[in-house]
């Protein structure tokens, strides 16, 4: 029954026109588009064709590449995705093996950043280690030039993955496992980089409310003339490396960051769906009670290749409020037309879940 009203409740709604209410709008209103693995550099060539004899079908999910994180938000996305190894002694990924597996490549962290402690920013250990941000800290000191450049900017989504899987061929490098004392790290080089007062936190939204959940059932979410200027960051893990983030902080009192938390817990409030096309109705019914759904256009590089938008559309009526793509520009790995913004090839605009006929 349930999901049959959800399918009503998508049926019924206008799908593209829709009233503005302008900045009085609460940030879960608004849809934006942003990228997934905003920071990653195309795996070099020589090394990529090393990759490709290996495993060709797993080298072609991963065939892409971003623009700098400035040149994303100059373009007006407004969700990035940014994954980060803990590397607390420094000089854990200073030599990715790959480099020793196809000679003649580009040189590597020649400012040896790589070296330093602190938390690194790259895709795939030994493989796919490019970056146009190498450390986490440099990723937030260009958030912060970009933000204080543009104060009035919407808020800007964050999605984090807390990479710490070893691979499952033998030979590569073991990450350190996250714990909630790497989590207090994290949560202190946001603060050191970004500034507090850039970011809308957990306990800026819970309020007054016994727990997080509350507060957005209660849609209890700032709204977007309270939210200009500041980022959301987003833990998209999995339990139970996600409840390790929570650990001594119930309802992620005085954390940073929110986390991919099931409906029904203490802590939700933003949570990630990424099978639109099957989760449509469910997304929708979310998005009424007031959570934010964060889902994917693409994945995989599947969807550009075959210039299939069927994924995007069930995200766009879904009402999902974030929705991540590899392909804001088309691809320059091959040939397709297949690029993601809305009809008027911006990346924002009024979720059509709350939305009135004018």
């Amino acid at each position: 029954m349930k999901a049959i009203f959800g399918l009503l409740l998508v049926a019924f709604l206008p799908a593209y026109n829709v009233a503005d209410p302008g900045d009085n709008a609460p940030i879960n209103h608004v849809q934006v588009i942003g990228s997934h693995n905003s920071y990653k550099k195309a795996i070099d060539p020589k090394l990529f064709k090393i990759l490709q004899k290996s495993d060709s079908l797993a080298m072609t999910k991963i065939d892409y590449e971003h623009s700098s994180i400035t040149q994303q938000l100059d373009m007006g996305l407004l969700d990035l995705e940014i994954d980060v190894y803990a590397d607390t002694a420094g000089g854990k990924y200073a030599h990715p093996k790959g480099l020793d597996w196809a000679p003649g490549q580009p040189a590597y962290d020649t400012e040896k950043l790589m070296t330093k402690p602190g938390f690194k920013v790259f895709h795939i250990q030994d493989i796919d280690f490019r970056s146009n941000c190498p450390t986490f800290a440099l990723c937030l000191q260009e958030l912060k030039k970009w933000s204080d450049a543009h104060p009035d900017h919407n808020p800007i989504y964050i999605t984090m993955n807390a990479k710490d899987e070893a691979m499952k061929r033998p030979g590569f490098t073991v990450p350190d496992k996250f714990t909630p004392a790497i989590y207090d790290k994290l949560d202190k080089e946001i603060a050191d980089n970004l500034g507090l007062d850039h970011v809308i936190t957990p306990d800026n939204v819970r309020g007054k409310y016994k727990t997080l959940e509350q507060a957005v059932l209660h849609q209890n979410w700032p709204a977007l003339k309270q939210a200009k200027g500041k980022f959301i960051f987003l833990l998209d893990e999995q339990a139970p490396k996600n409840l390790e983030y929570v650990k001594g902080h119930p309802s992620l009192k005085a954390r940073v960051l929110f986390i991919n938390a099931e409906p029904g817990t203490p802590e939700a409030a933003i949570y990630v769906m990424n099978e639109a096309t099957k989760q449509l109705s469910q997304i929708a019914a979310l998005v009424k009670k007031g959570y934010i759904i964060r889902t994917r256009a693409d994945s995989d590089t599947q969807e550009a290749r075959t210039n299939d938008k069927s994924s995007f559309d069930a995200a766009m009526r879904s009402g999902a409020q974030i929705i991540s793509t590899d392909y804001y520009k088309p691809s320059t790995h091959f040939k397709s037309d297949y690029k993601i913004s809305f009809a008027d090839g911006g990346y924002f605009r009024m979720n059509p879940l709350f939305s009135t006929e004018k």
